[in-house]
């Protein structure tokens, strides 16, 4: 699937060259996954290696509990009970071994739970212990943050493209990555098996490449894009608007002063 001419002559905006009415969004280091809004993907993730799908509250939660667990291990704890990782994690305890309960994870009255042992059942259970090679479509200041990120790699994802339309930008490097050309995007994910996409470009554009993406095989993709993309079915889109929780933290705020 040979991206158009016309597609690429017309310097489709991305986040790089943002729509007239569109604003560039600062350099930033965002922590992914931590901002994600639990209700929005657009179907429910299936736990391979358990045979049922766990609910989207609960995988917002192992989140939580990787982040704790993985904060342990870096102090050289070898085992944990339920009351002190739903502390760290910041959820109830109850809620915590119902969670771990689905992975099959019960722990043992008196001793608790073995650390690496969790990480390794929870990160099975999400599909972390697999291969995630992630291509961030635009450019830009978000872009080329969300590229540097290392977050990324130390949870298992490694960013393998980060693409333009913009020629000002095709060619040039961000870190080890060498940005190169939307409208090769199809040679580009089957020459690096990129199966995981991240859209970090304005509305105008997002819905398009969202749909260039699918045709190309990738089924996981998270947006940046302040739009509402619609997929087929068999691809999970997870979207995180930025203005939309600062707006949510504004009003919130507000009842703080009153």
């Amino acid at each position: 699937m040979k991206v158009s001419k016309e597609l690429s002559q017309s310097r489709m905006p991305t986040e790089h060259q943002p729509a007239s009415n569109e604003a560039k969004l600062p350099a930033a280091e965002i922590p992914i996954g931590h901002d994600l809004d639990p209700g929005a993907s657009v179907e429910q993730t299936p736990a391979g290696s358990l045979g049922r799908i766990l609910p989207e509250a609960t995988l917002a939660r192992l989140t939580q509990y990787l982040r704790a667990l993985g904060a342990m291990q870096a102090r050289g704890e070898a085992r944990t009970s339920s009351g002190v990782l739903a502390t760290e994690a910041g959820v109830n305890p109850a809620i915590l071994r119902k969670d771990l309960s689905l992975l099959g994870s019960y722990g043992t009255r008196g001793v608790g739970y073995a650390v690496t042992d969790l990480v390794e059942q929870i990160s099975k259970a999400m599909g972390l212990l697999r291969q995630w090679r992630v291509a961030i479509i635009g450019a830009g200041n978000l872009g080329r943050a969300l590229s540097g990120y290392g977050g990324f790699r130390s949870r298992g994802f490694e960013v393998v493209a980060l693409l333009d339309s913009s020629p000002d930008v095709v060619g040039t490097t961000v870190g080890d990555l060498q940005v190169q050309d939307i409208s090769d995007l199809d040679e580009i994910v089957a020459a690096t098996n990129a199966n995981i996409a991240v859209l970090s470009v304005p509305g105008a554009a997002a819905q398009d490449l969202c749909d260039m993406l699918v045709q190309c095989g990738v089924r996981s993709i998270l947006s940046f894009a302040p739009v509402v993309l619609q997929v087929p079915a068999g691809v999970v889109l997870r979207k995180v608007d930025l203005a939309t929780e600062l707006q949510i933290l504004a009003y919130h705020a507000q009842n703080l002063d009153s």
